[in-house]
């Protein structure tokens, strides 16, 4: 009964152990995909300007700073 309460113990360390472990790893791929969702927004605001300022009219557009 004995080594039978010791394994279990054994057991539960380890476990505790290997949840640990998942809980770096599930932390570390919230940390990039909130990353990731921030580069994300970045770009696509980043093309809706570009598409914004390309459906420009050529009488729209600005002149370049030369002129």
């Amino acid at each position: 009964m004995e080594q039978r309460l010791t394994d279990m113990e054994m057991l539960i360390m380890h476990q505790g152990h290997i949840i640990d472990q998942l809980n770096e790893v599930v932390t570390g791929h919230q940390a990039l995909i909130d990353q990731l969702s921030k580069e994300l927004r970045i770009i696509k605001e980043h093309l809706r300007g570009l598409s914004a300022s390309e459906n420009r009219l050529p009488s729209e557009e600005e002149p370049p700073p030369h002129y």
